[in-house]
């Protein structure tokens, strides 16, 4: 029975030290993933499932000063240096302040439409609603990965993880 909670305990280290190691780099790529991926789909009419929501939403910010047509490009645009910013590791404090922007104008919706973004206000989102709501997990993995920008990181030890959360609540 030791033998087999030794074991477990290595791989345990392991796993998790290896975790902890590139767990931020992969989430950083994967959130880059996914807007630059979003951001190319804007570039060509009709291939993103949130362009409409988005140009009204932006004719709505802006009071009807940028045309839908340009407003879309200019969306595709943003949300490509995001994800190029993310995936390369460039520019992060810049990529991140583009990132947290993007995504307060993502959440304008529920309140300029939320007709559109509920079936039922407040708890029974639309399609586009849980494509809004979903930007939460996004919010979230920009602040995590926000917090590495000082060259932080995670750590998988927890006694070495203590002198840390020791200084934190001083």
């Amino acid at each position: 029975m030791q033998t087999l909670q030794t074991l477990f305990t290595r791989v345990d280290v392991r796993v998790t030290d290896w975790m902890a190691r590139y767990a931020i780099v992969l989430l950083r790529i994967s959130l880059g993933v996914i807007f630059f991926w979003f951001g190319v789909l804007k570039f060509f009419p009709g291939l993103s499932p949130a362009q409409d929501l988005a140009t009204r939403t932006i004719t709505v910010m802006t009071f009807g000063l940028i045309p839908a047509n340009v407003s879309i490009l200019i969306l595709a645009t943003w949300e490509c240096l995001i994800g190029l910013g993310l995936i390369m590791g460039v520019f992060m404090r810049a990529t991140l302040l583009l990132l947290f922007l993007q995504m307060a104008g993502t959440i304008t919706p529920i309140f300029f439409f939320p007709q559109e973004v509920f079936t039922h206000i407040p708890y029974a989102p639309t399609l586009e609603g849980q494509y809004i709501i979903k930007n939460v997990v996004l919010i979230s993995a920009g602040l995590v990965i926000g917090a590495t920008v000082r060259g932080g990181t995670l750590v998988a030890d927890a006694e070495a993880a203590r002198p840390i959360e020791q200084k934190a609540s001083a």
